[in-house]
């Protein structure tokens, strides 16, 4: 994000009439981040955290060409501090986008598997936040209303074909907007260590800890591994298996720093239910 900004302002454009991003969910919160930076000045990691912009952005328009990650819609543009180790977003109201544009023929070419990997994103949040506590009647609408669409797509016989596309399309917005308003839970945390330290992709990691979080949401993960199931995808496996016990502690660090999720989904004993050895157990069956 840093590089993006300077080497911008080194070209000129030191504030832009707008920013638009074109991909997926990574490249949809660069543009989100790049243009918090331009208006508000600083580094991105200034403003790792929630509510630290003081001000809008460069006007921004997002679009994205594969659909799950809800960032079109959300409050937060996802980052991973190479120093701290730490993955989290600028969570603020100033990091939506001012328009986007849903074009489900975008994701036609999307590889199979990252399609399905991405799609599950919206699934998972919207599990997570309706099992939460903080929900409220307008987060659970949208979370719901995601829901059916992605159980519609991920238990059809075709997932891409372009009625699915957009039904998943508009999935993913429903979900981003639903968990914009809401919180993730257990499996978000588990997912951002293994991307922190294994290098894990999002949508990747997110369906290999709803793999081995089964206690947590047991019908939830019944149901998604009906539709992994279904649409013959294949889960990494075994991803932990060689790790030693200072890579598990690495794990268990970025797992419990995220303590709004955590709380979200457990209350306020959350460290005592995820303790380092129970944590290092469930990363171990991954």
């Amino acid at each position: 994000v840093d590089t993006c900004v300077q080497d911008l302002q080194e070209s000129g454009y030191e504030l832009p009439a707008a920013v638009v991003g074109v991909g997926g969910g990574t490249t949809l919160d660069i543009a989100k981040a790049v243009s918090n930076i331009l208006g508000n000045g600083g580094l991105a990691a200034d403003y790792q955290g929630w509510d630290l912009l003081q001000k809008p952005g460069v006007f921004k328009i997002g679009i994205p060409t594969i659909s799950g990650t809800g960032a079109e819609a959300t409050r937060t543009c996802v980052m991973t501090n190479p120093v701290t180790k730490v993955k989290l977003g600028m969570n603020s109201n100033f990091s939506i986008f001012d328009y986007v544009i849903l074009d489900p023929d975008l994701s036609a070419t999307v590889p199979r598997d990252q399609y399905f990997f991405t799609g599950m994103d919206t699934y998972i949040h919207c599990i997570e936040s309706l099992s939460g506590n903080q929900r409220n009647s307008i987060a659970d609408g949208m979370a719901m209303g995601a829901l059916e669409l992605c159980r519609s797509v991920f238990c059809s016989d075709d997932m891409m074909d372009p009625v699915s596309r957009e039904m998943l399309m508009a999935a993913s917005y429903l979900g981003g907007s639903a968990i914009a308003m809401s919180m993730v839970g257990v499996i978000h945390p588990f997912s951002a260590a293994l991307s922190v330290v294994l290098g894990f992709h999002h949508g990747v990691a997110n369906c290999i800890a709803m793999t081995n979080l089964q206690e947590f949401y047991p019908e939830a993960h019944e149901e998604f591994s009906g539709m992994v199931d279904k649409q013959s995808v294949e889960i990494p496996k075994n991803v932990c298996q060689d790790l030693d016990e200072d890579q598990f502690r690495e794990l268990y660090d970025a797992m419990i720093i995220h303590e709004n999720p955590l709380l979200n989904a457990l209350g306020p004993d959350f460290c005592e239910i995820l303790t380092f050895d129970k944590v290092a157990s469930i990363f171990n069956r991954m």
